[in-house]
């Protein structure tokens, strides 16, 4: 899904046109001209064409009118026709690609920026383009308040464009808009590909080649398809990863925003709702008042009073849904069954039929896909393995407007990956290459029913699955009541908890989730006869009533930041450890069947890819679990309602899991499985890539843990932490046993992080005095910063890029330091704004011992090792000599 960024926008390229004045009277023939002459000048006035009919009536001129705004396309160029009665009506125009040369730069339906929120204000002979500036608000009652209000935050004028005709009746004007829709406009690039913050593409259109196809207008809004070439950047920081040039069909559209505004919801932190930020100027308050409000459809039943009397009743302007008719046949069913879903949530605050759902009309020549009062599910068949639920909002309400439910084909292959490596020890069905029609129905129902959560204003909710006990997700009547997780907008998958011998276990999520009905309900019901803080108020009490119930509680989707272990991705249940144990166990269950279960498969490729999942996903289980070391639970909490805002996981689960996750790295040797990976070909044994990679990752835990005890009552220290890590990386070592693989990787990895972490801040430093521009905290020392391998393994970069370059990025942090890359991102990205905002990194500098902890345990180490070089298995000498080396390579230089 894409990540939502309340974005502002700067202004548009500027274009020079010529006016043309038609209009002027000719002066008046001296006295005495000939009468005949005079006819014929009379004659030849009457003919010569208007400046309207020079445009309209070149030879070529594609003329396509609305009720909106009439649009003419001759010789390359585009003019509208824009009627004077919506000037200063508000608009909102926005782009998204619709074909594209090069799919992971461009994305197939996706929306890279918000649309632009401007009006049209006539002046003379120019039309401006104008910015509205809605983010503050005023009492309206005030008139002092609004003098002050439009005086401070006026709009902004972001184009003009003379006035090239007036319409033969005068009731609209015609100006050429070419520009707009060929130009290089940053605020309307539809490129995404943000790599979870990470990765950044920067593109310039190749103006001398961009050209106009197709024009649409419809009842309330235009849309123009053009063709531009761009060449573009792909960088993360000031690295360059990649560059090239890419073709793609840019769709753009002029949107009329409705006149009568809808009574808009002030949000609330504690419920996971899409927003939009405003300020407020109160006079009874000594600060402007900053606030957001709630993005959602305008849902008002058809009958109040019945409604009132408690009557089930059809909303005057119910959601629907229409279903691309290029969607496999064998997928519509259950695709119309998972948005579907939802009115189950509706026709508990009374609504029935709220959400509809049809097919494209086949025999409706006035329907288009492209006509924003159509919402519509989109089958996109390219490779990405992803589905979004983007939406158009009213910036001034937060109204939603219209929605996209996008389907890419290649979903069908990670539902196939998931259902697999998540349920095939208890499922035979999925013990196949290609799933069988009922798993693939009811998987691809839940992930359509996730995004249309989106299109309804819903966030992801990552702390649902959390409220579950672990041994609940193996009970019957417990999962086929609740599935595996309190909302659908988790990322709380498939049921990987239950066992081969639990019997009648269900293995997918809910159809809805308690919090996902009281979402609903917080949004959606309607509250008669209140001022607008009496409803606030109302809906306060709602959520304080659930407040301290786990069931109901939000939490973020983090990203450039990590602290909370209770709010994850593709996790399951209350204890990530006894979860984790049950996982791995049923990948060492899967695994051993892998060739037997996966027969029609003669190159092996499906059952590498299988195999990879199977590794990502062990990777994942240690990581939801070296996340409890140092990790921070985080709730948004009221004054006076239960809950902390921010805890401490506690000390002895901190130690427990220490203990777990070196133990896994220093046993993971069953991931490799020689016997199956012997037919993939070439390549280092997964184990030693996983001891690596994981020991890395333990290791980046040190700054966690340092903020984690400096915030704590009973902390897990930074010196016991250090002497934990000490021990169980060395205990082999302590112990004068034999060193195992997994031994040797973590000894070789903490003697080569102290001298990393010397060397990635010098090289900081460095890159910091060489380019001046970058950003000025290049040096600062941060926590809870998200890794590459977490960005790939948690799915933080929807678009993939950061999986492309993972070679690149790993060489980047390899150099700088683990999280460089996203402390670097968090300056410059992500963020909303009023309490629902990612949690910022938090800069421990001030109280960072880290440094030194990692000195004194390289010397514990040292004298360790030295004392054991001469005694030790012969096996094991040159692994002592060689860290040996290392110590004091590291003492000479630093």
């Amino acid at each position: 899904m894409k990540k939502w960024i309340v974005l502002s926008f700067a202004a548009l390229v500027a274009v020079s046109v010529t006016v043309a004045d038609g209009y002027a009277k000719r002066p008046s023939k001296k006295k005495g001209a000939k009468t005949e002459q005079t006819a014929a000048d009379s004659t030849k006035k009457k003919k010569k064409e208007t400046p309207y009919e020079k445009i309209v009536k070149k030879p070529g001129c594609e003329t396509v009118k609305g009720k909106f705004i009439t649009i003419h396309k001759v010789g390359g160029k585009l003019y509208f026709e824009y009627p004077l009665k919506y000037m200063g009506r508000e608009l909102l125009i926005g782009s998204k690609t619709t074909e594209t040369s090069q799919p992971d730069v461009a994305i197939v339906g996706y929306m890279g920026n918000d649309p632009l929120h401007v009006k049209l204000e006539m002046q003379d002979s120019i039309v401006y383009m104008r910015e509205i500036n809605s983010f503050m608000g005023y009492d309206p009652d005030n008139k002092a308040m609004e003098k002050a209000v439009k005086q401070n935050f006026m709009d902004v004028s972001i184009k003009k464009y003379p006035v090239k005709a007036y319409t033969p009746d005068s009731s609209a004007v015609v100006l050429d808009v070419t520009e707009l829709f060929t130009g290089d406009s940053k605020a309307l690039s539809p490129i995404g590909g943000d790599g979870g913050g990470v990765v950044q593409i920067s593109t310039r259109v190749q103006s001398d080649l961009a050209r106009i196809e197709k024009v649409k207008a419809f009842d309330d809004n235009v849309t123009v398809a053009s063709e531009l070439t761009y060449s573009y950047t792909i960088k993360a920081f000031i690295f360059v990863l990649g560059s090239g040039r890419f073709s793609a069909k840019v769709t753009r559209t002029v949107m009329l925003l409705p006149e009568k505004k809808m009574h808009p919801r002030v949000a609330d932190s504690r419920v996971g709702i899409f927003l939009v930020g405003k300020g407020k100027i109160d006079d009874t308050k000594d600060k402007m008042q900053l606030y957001t409000l709630a993005t959602r459809w305008r849902l008002e039943p058809k009958d109040t009073a019945a409604y009132r009397r408690g009557e089930l009743v059809e909303p005057a302007k119910p959601i629907v849904y229409y279903i691309d008719d290029a969607f496999p046949e064998s997928w519509r069913e259950p695709v119309k069954k998972g948005v579907l879903r939802w009115n189950k949530a509706f026709e508990q605050i009374g609504f029935k039929n709220a959400v509809q759902v049809k097919d494209f009309p086949k025999d409706d020549p006035s329907f288009d896909p492209d006509n924003l009062k159509y919402t519509c599910v989109r089958y996109i068949p390219i490779d990405t393995e992803n589905a979004m639920g983007p939406s158009w909002t009213d910036p001034s309400t937060g109204e939603i407007l219209n929605a996209s439910v996008l389907i890419y084909n290649d979903v069908a292959n990670l539902i196939n990956k998931w259902r697999f490596v998540q349920t095939a020890q208890l499922d035979p069905r999925v013990r196949v290459s290609k799933m069988p029609k009922d798993v693939m129905d009811e998987s691809i129902e839940y992930v359509v029913a996730h995004e249309v959560g989106h299109t309804l204003g819903l966030m992801h909710n990552m702390a649902a699955s959390n409220a579950v006990p672990v041994d609940s997700l193996r009970s019957a009547s417990y999962t086929q009541k609740y599935g595996t997780t309190p909302s659908i907008m988790d990322y709380a998958r498939f049921n990987y908890v239950a066992q081969p011998s639990d019997k009648g276990v269900k293995l997918t999520p809910p159809d809805l989730g308690p919090y996902d009905y009281y979402a609903i309900k917080w949004l959606y019901t309607p509250i008669f006869d209140k001022s607008p803080k009496e409803e606030e108020a109302v809906l306060e009490s709602w959520v304080d009533a659930k407040a301290g119930d786990p069931v109901y509680r939000y939490g973020h989707q983090q990203i450039l930041s990590r602290y909370d272990p209770t709010a994850l991705e593709e996790d399951l249940g209350d204890d990530p450890i006894k979860a984790g144990d049950y996982g791995i166990k049923n990948l060492k269950y899967i695994l051993p069947h892998l060739s037997e279960w996966i027969t029609d498969d003669p190159s092996g490729a499906h059952r590498k890819e299988l195999y990879n999942t199977i590794t990502n996903t062990y990777f994942r289980y240690m990581r939801n679990v070296m996340m409890n070391i140092g990790g921070i639970e985080l709730t948004q909490v009221k004054d006076g309602t239960p809950g902390d805002r921010f805890k401490s996981v506690p000390r002895d689960v901190q130690k427990k899991s220490m203990r777990w996750v070196v133990n896994e790295i220093r046993n993971c040797d069953w991931i490799d499985d020689p016997e199956l990976t012997s037919k993939f070909g070439l390549a280092l044994r997964m184990s030693s890539n996983m001891k690596n990679v994981a020991t890395t990752a333990l290791l980046a835990t040190a700054e966690n843990v340092m903020l984690s005890s400096h915030l704590s009552d009973d902390p897990y220290t930074i010196q016991e932490y250090f002497n934990d890590l000490y021990n169980c990386v060395f205990e082999s070592a302590i112990k004068g046993r034999k060193l195992t693989d997994g031994d040797k990787i973590m000894q070789r990895q903490a003697v080569l992080r102290i001298r990393a972490a010397a060397q990635s801040q010098w090289n900081r430093v460095k890159i910091a005095s060489e380019n001046p521009m970058v950003t000025a905290n290049m040096t600062d020392t941060y926590a809870y910063l998200p890794s590459v391998d977490d960005i790939i393994a948690y799915g933080l970069d929807e678009t993939g890029l950061v999986n492309r370059y993972a070679d690149q990025l790993r060489a980047i942090e390899a150099k700088y330091g683990e999280g460089f890359l996203a402390s670097q991102a968090a300056h410059t990205s992500f963020g909303y704004s009023y309490g629902y905002g990612f949690q910022p990194a938090v800069k421990i500098d001030r109280i960072d011992e880290v440094t030194g902890q990692y000195v004194a345990m390289l010397e514990k180490a040292r004298t360790l090792v030295r004392n054991r070089v001469a005694s030790c298995h012969p096996d094991d000498k040159g692994h002592y000599t060689s860290l040996l080396y290392f110590f004091e390579s590291i003492k000479s230089k630093y």
